[in-house]
């Protein structure tokens, strides 16, 4: 498994690497700039937190490592890894529907709310790496 060591880097495909579930202690990286957007990341074995320009992205708990996370014009695309089954939130449309899938398989669609936000769960905990693609229907 490939913890996060800078906290928050850029792919040279465009994507980004952040979180560090192995942290004892509270970590973060602020004004990291990427793509024209400044982001911001929080985190340590218990919680995983990323903005985008002051902005919700993303959220985990307890915390994880999140790998080749892509964000789409119709969703997200990302891999993550933890030591225990994980409840992510991610920031999205207001009120859209979108189809997850989870390690390959479609786990279904839901919707999110006024916020944007939806939240899944990942069994990560015998797994290990687990990819995540939220695409908008």
């Amino acid at each position: 498994m490939a913890v996060v060591e800078e906290l928050l880097r850029s792919e040279p495909d465009g994507a980004i690497s952040f979180g560090n579930h192995k942290l004892a202690q509270k970590a973060k990286v602020e004004d990291y700039e990427h793509a024209g957007d400044l982001l911001k990341v929080k985190t340590y074995h218990e919680i995983t937190k990323l903005e985008k320009n002051g902005m919700f992205l993303y959220e985990s708990v307890p915390g994880t490592s999140v790998l080749q996370f892509v964000e789409r014009a119709d969703g997200v695309e990302f891999i993550v890894e933890g030591d225990e089954d994980a409840q992510i939130t991610i920031g999205l449309n207001d009120d859209t529907e979108y189809e997850v899938f989870v390690d390959g398989r479609s786990v279904g669609a839901m919707k999110t709310g006024l916020g944007g936000k939806l939240s899944l769960s990942v069994e990560l905990e015998v797994a290990g790496e687990v990819p995540v693609k939220i695409t908008q229907k």
